[in-house]
């Protein structure tokens, strides 16, 4: 027998997990509970944590979660919503929330209790967004508003008071623009392909219709019905296999030619080739006029040709202002200067010797008795006491760092989530304020995944049959918080996107290092200097499922490799609480985050020394044997 738990929380985990395999009517879901933020994947629910005291909001927020994700499950079709997924990014957002709503708005309709449960998740959503202090509709959120007036149509359910005054700001706007497409709500709800048709007429009547892309009702049916129609009729197979005797022939007309053609460049080709037939076989094509092959793709890695990407069409690299509004940004940098504020001290002392170090590099050295240049004014008295000295002059040299560019590449994966990630942010703020001061560039990014293990690229391949060895499968996010040229006092709030719920997810290091090597390799600055700040090894559970456990690891060395071999970027990482000097020729591995800033600090202020055995002697750095 096994021995009884003694965690008072056990048995009603439990019971919420059998209870979402069966809501969900999947009983081969595995649900676990985690710190992490909520996600689900094709085979898992991952749920918020319950302490052992059982804490009555722990509780509804696990049983609203859980219950949200398996409504999705049972009322949600991948491959239909994908069908009809705009391609715009707010259309998309708008389609997203549309459907998440749908699902548990269906859901409620047989199964009332998931109603009451589900207004506790979107409280605590809201609560925690500050939804309820919002007071202008450009401050909150469209996407959102549109889920919340959906399932509030769909359920006649009063809203939680946040996500209530989310959807009241927009109301007026969505009623004006769309009221009469909202009016036949009601016969949507039940079938997802309708209900999708539905959403995106919404989108078309909020003025985004230039995001949905091509209508895919208005291609397949006219296909399958012309082939059907070719298929019944005997006389038109046979007038089809009478033009592909005919296009066989040289004597054909140019009029038949140009009816079996759709595509223009088609036809101008079988013209082409028809006056040959004419002109005889001494005729000779047009220069230019050949077909020339599109030249190949070039492959996802420079680093590793082997190194593949199943699908990279839902990849993005985005400005940290695009993922949240300026209001949210602003609440987040002050809620980050709250939890740093007794660590600000010390890193502004050390950010104060870096600037101390540098300056004193910077100060001015001359070149005297030149015979052009600037007048030496010191000399002057030389040339009063013996008419005959000739003048002086001077010339400043050069100090070598300042043509210089520096990029912090910071990992924002979920293991990050907390004190290193608050303190890797704020000393990159305060490095980037340093730097600034001393005419040294700073470019700040950050690297993580769109999905926990896996977003539309593992669902594409699952779509396809699962081929063997895919490579890559999951959506990158690449997040610039500051560019090089962008002063430090414009990008000062995209650094609080850091704490951001939900943002920080999976890390596939060596795609990463690979694009922040490559922005910087074309910066016109004359030294490159690029630190990276991971957290170990390169962990991507939908990739590393069906793929060699070394494949990202692999991938990593090889583009470090890659970048030490070409010298055309300094490299060195700081690892924290994981060791990273396997990885990186120079390195230096931190056991706790609060030693980051002083890391950063003499990494940084080593690299400019003059003195090439000083470089060397940089307190923790590590040489690979």
């Amino acid at each position: 027998m096994s021995k009884p738990s003694d965690n008072p929380a056990d048995p009603f985990k439990k019971a919420l997990a059998e209870a979402t395999k069966v809501m969900a009517n999947d009983p081969e879901m595995t649900v676990t509970y985690s710190v992490d933020p909520p996600g689900m994947s094709n085979e898992s629910v991952r749920l918020p944590q319950i302490s052992r005291r059982l804490n009555r909001d722990e509780v509804l927020l696990a049983r609203g979660t859980a219950d949200a994700y398996a409504l999705r499950r049972r009322h949600h079709d991948a491959a239909t919503f994908n069908r009809y997924a705009p391609q715009g990014q707010m259309a998309r957002d708008l389609y997203e929330a549309m459907e998440e709503a749908r699902c548990e708005a269906v859901g409620a309709r047989t199964m009332p209790g998931t109603a009451g449960n589900i207004d506790a998740k979107i409280a605590n959503e809201a609560m925690k967004k500050g939804y309820a202090q919002v007071t202008k509709a450009a401050d909150a959120p469209m996407s959102v508003a549109a889920g919340y007036m959906i399932r509030h149509l769909a359920t006649g359910r009063p809203l939680p008071e946040g996500a209530s005054n989310i959807m009241e700001l927009w109301r007026g706007f969505f009623e004006e623009k769309a009221g009469g497409t909202l009016e036949g709500l009601q016969g949507k709800l039940a079938n997802q392909a309708d209900f999708a048709r539905f959403a995106r007429q919404i989108i078309e009547d909020l003025g985004y219709g230039d995001q949905l892309g091509d209508d895919p009702d208005m291609e397949d049916p006219e296909d399958d019905e012309a082939a059907q129609e070719d298929s019944d009729d005997p006389e038109n197979a046979d007038s089809q296999g009478d033009d592909q005797d005919d296009s066989e022939d040289s004597e054909a007309s140019p009029d038949q030619s140009q009816e079996q053609t759709e595509d223009p460049s088609q036809a101008t080709v079988t013209m082409d080739d028809m006056a040959d037939t004419e002109m005889g076989d001494e005729a000779e094509l047009p220069d230019g006029e050949a077909p020339m092959e599109p030249p190949p793709p070039a492959p996802p890695s420079a680093a590793d040709p082997n190194y593949r990407v199943y699908n990279d069409r839902h990849d993005e690299e985005i400005r940290a202002e695009d993922l949240a509004e300026p209001a949210e940004l602003e609440r987040l940098r002050a809620y980050l200067d709250q939890q740093l504020e007794p660590l600000k001290g010390a890193v502004g002392r050390l950010a104060n010797k870096l600037q101390r170090r540098l300056q004193a590099q910077q100060s001015r050295s001359w070149e005297f008795d030149l015979e052009e240049g600037t007048l030496d004014a010191g000399r002057l008295a030389r040339v009063v006491a013996n008419p005959t000295t000739p003048l002086s002059f001077k010339v400043e040299r050069d100090t070598e760092f300042r043509d210089t560019v520096v990029t912090l590449l910071l990992d924002n994966s979920g293991s990050m989530r907390g004190r290193p990630i608050s303190i890797a942010a704020i000393c990159a703020d305060v490095l980037a304020r340093t730097l600034e001061r001393c005419q040294v560039k700073v470019e700040i990014l950050g690297f993580t995944t769109r999905a926990w293990k896996g977003g539309q690229a593992r669902e594409a391949w699952l779509a396809d049959g699962r081929p063997q060895a895919p490579g890559r499968l999951n959506d990158l996010r690449h997040i610039i918080y500051k560019s090089a040229d962008a002063p430090w006092r414009r990008a000062r709030t995209n650094l609080g996107l850091m704490m951001k719920e939900g943002l920080l997810k999976e890390n596939i290091d060596g795609e990463a290092l690979e694009w922040a090597h490559r922005r910087i390799s074309h910066r016109p600055e004359s030294r490159r200097i690029l630190m990276v700040i991971p957290d170990g090894a390169p962990v991507d559970d939908s990739t590393l499922s069906v793929n060699p456990a070394n494949y990202l690891e692999k991938h990593l060395r090889d583009v470090i490799a890659m970048v030490e071999r070409k010298k055309a970027v300094e490299l060195l990482a700081i690892g924290i609480g994981h060791d990273v000097t396997r990885y990186y020729h120079r390195a230096v591995t931190i056991t706790d985050v609060e030693q980051l800033a002083g890391a950063m600090t003499e990494q940084l202020a080593s690299l400019f020394d003059s003195d090439p055995r000083a470089r060397a002697r940089v307190v923790g750095m590590k040489r690979a044997s």
